[in-house]
């Protein structure tokens, strides 16, 4: 069921309470380049062409509104500066900023744009909502020079799990994540036309300042320069860390990203580990409970408000079920036996669900929500004894080619299906042929061809950006991602235990198989004691070792002196004893991750 296009509640909604606007909406960084411009979707402007699905088209327009807005008395939100919002309220000797976007640049702009409406007032406070760094990366444009006196909440376990997924999958996810976002692609009807989420993601420089005050529990009240905050700890939604709050001065309450105005992702396309539908869903059931009769107006770290008590208690309720529904009726459909892919072709949706606007799928998709879902309970397996044990897509790509005839009956047969408009099946038995003969420049550009028609007809802004992405590989080959490595405060954020475990992750196990070596670790700053023992091509990380093992080499150094020592700065400074070849034959052990694979050629 189509949701009623004839329906200007959202659009009313986003341009409600405009204040100013940055004109031209263009953040530059300190060399001049471009990290942010609204100017290059000026084309939204315009009717939906047919190489865009209507409702993404819609729904781009709505994120394409950029500004001030004044959500209500005291609060503030900056809105299409960046992928998220940043929102601000005001406090009784300055302002509470709350998740500061990606980059310094477009944070430190927006904050600009408030003070020459509202008056130079200081950040007395910062709120980071989750652990995602499209709401705490800008935090320096904000917070310039640190300023120690200022007080940044976060929830439990905000720092660990803000840094955890650059550690652990950080290249691979950083390369997909171009894909999903679509940085590499032209702006415009054919191009880029947003992400669902927002319009874009900033490339100025992110950056971290540790948060001071820990938001544990539901329930837990601060008070931060006079304005009066209730919290509600969500962890485990859409974020590992996260929270919803109340302002019960202002009467408004903030969902973080936990109800925004689409169906959200549970595996984001770009790689996470799967979301747990079922605490979102009893979450939004807690909020809706516990801040009723609270506020007057919800907003969230994306999108728009919504006001009206009514009108909000619909929306969450409804955000609620959508989760929950995901969650039962994947579960119901498993347990008749079918596999991910077979529910996610056979997934109805109830009617009212599916006619809100809010529900649909921009950035999450019911398709790849419901076999995330599979995913989380049954894991990669389909049950099928043919699925133990497949060949790579090279090698199996090579038979279904010969199977089919060769090359050029299998590019005769995907016309077929192309001009059919089957262009599901066209990419199926296309990829197999790009991938038998990666030199098959007519392969590569029907295939090229058959995605950007995949891209046109897609409701959801991620897959439209991962197809078309997809048709720009094909055709002019692996351009590296624009994703810079972790900045200096970054790195700083990670524990030992990560830093261990980010060095572990790159030992070539064959290449290590007959090494053995122990170090041991005493770090003076913080104060702690590990062991790392390199054993068949594991590198084992002991914490406070109570075992006696006569080590290789011992160092007393501090964390900041580890972070140098595998960034290649030396042993400078750092106390040895024992034989120092032995760390170097350690880093010789290491690999250097790709952040240019291919993804759509072999």
């Amino acid at each position: 069921m189509t949701p009623d296009f004839s329906d200007t509640t959202d659009f009313e909604d986003a341009d409600r309470g405009f204040v100013d606007r940055l004109d031209p909406c263009t953040v530059t960084d300190a060399g001049g380049r471009a990290v942010w411009d609204m100017q290059e979707y000026s084309f939204l402007n315009g009717d939906c062409p047919d190489t865009a699905h209507p409702s993404l088209w819609r729904q781009s327009q709505l994120c394409a509104k950029d500004g001030l807005y004044e959500v209500t008395d005291g609060i503030y939100q900056l809105r299409g500066i960046d992928l998220s919002n940043m929102t601000i309220v005001e406090g009784e000797t300055g302002v509470l900023v709350i998740d500061p976007l990606i980059s310094r640049e477009t944070a430190a702009t927006a904050l600009a744009l408030y003070r020459k409406n509202r008056g130079d007032r200081p950040v007395t406070g910062v709120i980071y909502t989750h652990s995602h760094i499209d709401h705490f990366g800008g935090v320096a444009g904000v917070l310039p020079d640190g300023r120690d006196d200022v007080p940044i909440l976060a929830p439990e376990g905000f720092l660990e799990n803000a840094v955890a997924e650059n550690v652990y999958a950080g290249t691979a996810m950083g390369r997909r994540a171009t894909y999903m976002y679509g940085a590499l692609l032209p702006k415009g009807p054919r191009g880029h036309v947003g992400a669902g989420l927002g319009t874009n993601v900033s490339s100025g420089i992110p950056g971290l300042i540790p948060p001071t005050v820990d938001i544990t529990h539901t329930g837990q009240e601060e008070t931060v320069d006079g304005i009066r905050i209730i919290f509600q700890v969500t962890p485990g939604t859409e974020a590992p860390a996260e929270m919803n709050f109340l302002f019960p001065d202002h009467r408004a309450l903030c969902m973080a990203e936990n109800a925004t105005h689409n169906l959200h992702n549970l595996l984001t396309l770009r790689g996470a580990l799967v979301r747990d539908p079922r605490a979102w869903s009893r979450y939004l059931d807690q909020a809706i409970e516990m801040f009723d009769g609270g506020y007057d107006v919800a907003f969230a770290s994306h999108h728009w408000p919504t006001w009206g008590r009514d009108r909000v208690v619909k929306f969450l309720s409804e955000q609620r079920d959508l989760y929950q529904y995901l969650h039962d009726q994947t579960l119901r459909m498993l347990n008749s036996g079918m596999t991910g892919v077979e529910i996610a072709e056979n997934f109805p949706m109830p009617p009212s669900l599916e006619s809100a606007w809010h529900t649909r799928g921009y950035y999450g998709s019911v398709s790849h929500n419901v076999k995330a879902i599979y995913q989380r309970y049954m894991g990669w397996f389909d049950g099928n004894p043919t699925s133990l044990w497949q060949h790579t897509p090279a090698n199996v790509a090579t038979r279904y080619v010969e199977c089919l005839g060769g090359q050029a009956e299998v590019l005769a047969k995907a016309q077929r299906y192309f001009d059919d408009g089957d262009f599901r099946f066209a990419a199926e038995i296309l990829k197999h042929a790009v991938f038998a003969d990666p030199s098959d420049s007519d392969a590569k550009e029907m295939l090229a061809r058959t995605y950007e028609q995949l891209g046109f007809g897609s409701e959801n802004a991620t897959w439209r950006n991962f197809y078309l992405t997809g048709a720009l590989e094909l055709r002019g080959g692996i351009v590296p991602p624009p994703i810079t490595e972790l900045g200096a405060d970054m790195l700083g954020a990670l524990t030992i235990e990560q830093i261990f475990d980010s060095v572990a992750l790159r030992i070539n196990g064959p290449r290590a198989w007959d090494k053995s070596l122990v170090v041991e670790w005493h770090f003076t700053e913080p104060e702690a004691h590990y062991r790392t023992t390199l054993s068949n091509g594991a590198l084992i990380q002991t914490v406070a070792p109570r075992t006696t093992t006569r080590p290789d080499v011992s160092l007393t150094l501090t964390k900041m002196q580890l972070l140098g020592l595998f960034a290649g700065k030396g042993l400078e400074g750092i106390e040895v004893t024992g034989d120092p070849s032995t760390l170097l034959a350690l880093t010789e052990l290491l690999d250097a991750p790709d952040s240019a694979f291919p993804i759509v050629t072999p």
